[in-house]
């Protein structure tokens, strides 16, 4: 009896093990999330350029921004006025986006060539960022994007056909390595560069940091190992490391641009992760390519097309908690785009507004497809 009584206790507790997973993963699935998944404060967003909606048949701004809205975006980016910036007009500029149900959230600065080269009259240059800055942060600019090319190997871009004749932008170092220095710009190496953006980050990201806005650095683009004779200090993720640690602050960070990652023969994914554990990923450029041979020939295409793993990067950047704008950037040229009267790409090979629809809509679907997992 008592042996008979054991045997069933066995089999009691071995069907009770037998279940006991199959209660716990119920017990642990986390709860649907509301469907549609939408942008908010702790998630990333996306934007585009202030050009990007185009213009009404008068030339009207407002048309453009009716367009980009459409899209159910609401974050822009451009180009910013000369430096020093004002206040005021930062002020205005992002009301009269206010007013279109738009935030106006990154601006590029330009005008600092003595800097970049280390000439004569760049510390009045970095007192005018400085004031820029200053005015950027009064005014609530989240971001301020700059460049620090030595020369931009633009000379290697040609438009290469794609899928049923669509248009991509190419580029083969072949076309322009070459190619002597400029006279404006001369010959510069890569630690004379090195030397002058330290003096430039030394001067204004403990300004940024007070004013409560982020840098952004773009990297090189192309990756051209060498420029019209000069060296390129972010043509490499060692140097785009090399960079963030010149003065250790959020506010001294990078634009993550996961198609350049693929033109130099890196890993999207791993590069997205290095940075954007550290916080220093203060914008995000969303694109795609085809590499022939890693910084000398590549082409850009369509997002769904290329070797970057678009979905894989999205998840790198929702797991990291990254909260910054995405520009799904670069459209690709289609016939649509380019029967329009008055049509200008910006690139070889680029597109107009229905390539930025089809950019948003695949950027959108990655976005909500990361966070929903």
């Amino acid at each position: 009896m008592a042996l008979n009584v054991s045997r069933r206790r066995m089999m009691q507790a071995a069907g009770t093990m037998a279940l006991a997973p199959s209660v716990m993963t119920v017990a642990a699935a986390p709860a649907a999330k509301p469907w549609p998944i939408v942008e908010g404060a702790d998630t990333p967003k996306l934007c585009l350029g202030m050009g990007d909606g185009g213009r009404g048949p008068e030339g009207q701004e407002d048309a453009g921004m009716k367009r980009i809205k459409q899209l159910a975006v609401d974050y822009v980016l451009g180009g910013g006025p000369r430096i020093p910036w004002q206040e005021a007009d930062l002020r205005a500029r992002i009301e009269a986006y206010k007013a279109a149900g738009l935030t106006l959230y990154n601006l590029m600065i330009s005008g600092h060539r003595n800097t970049i080269y280390g000439t004569p009259g760049r510390d009045e240059e970095i007192e005018k960022i400085i004031q820029s800055i200053r005015a950027a942060g009064k005014a609530g600019l989240a971001v301020i994007e700059y460049n620090f090319y030595a020369h931009r190997a633009m000379e290697g871009y040609y438009e290469q056909p794609g899928r049923a004749g669509e248009g991509y932008t190419a580029f083969d170092y072949d076309r322009m390595k070459d190619l002597p220095p400029l006279a404006q710009e001369g010959a510069h190496s890569v630690e004379e560069i090195w030397g002058n953006i330290t003096y430039f980050l030394k001067a204004v990201v403990p300004v940024a940091q007070e004013a409560g806005v982020r840098l952004a650095l773009h990297p090189n683009d192309p990756p051209a190992p060498l420029s019209r004779g000069s060296g390129q200090i972010m043509a490499t993720v060692a140097g785009w490391k090399r960079l963030i640690e010149i003065v250790p602050s959020p506010a001294n960070g990078i634009t993550f641009d996961c198609g350049v990652t693929k033109e130099m023969g890196e890993d999207p994914v791993e590069v997205c992760r290095y940075f954007a554990s550290r916080q220093r990923i203060n914008h995000v450029h969303f694109r795609n390519v085809h590499v022939q041979k890693p910084y000398e020939k590549y082409a850009e295409v369509f997002p769904d097309e290329g070797e970057v793993n678009m979905f894989a990067v999205m998840k790198e950047l929702v797991a990291n908690k990254y909260t910054g704008t995405i520009y799904p950037e670069h459209p690709r040229a289609l016939d649509y785009d380019r029967q329009q009267p008055n049509f200008r790409a910006g690139y070889p090979g680029g597109g107009g507004y229905a390539g930025i629809v089809y950019n948003v809509a695949y950027a959108r679907a990655m976005l909500q497809a990361a966070l929903a997992s």
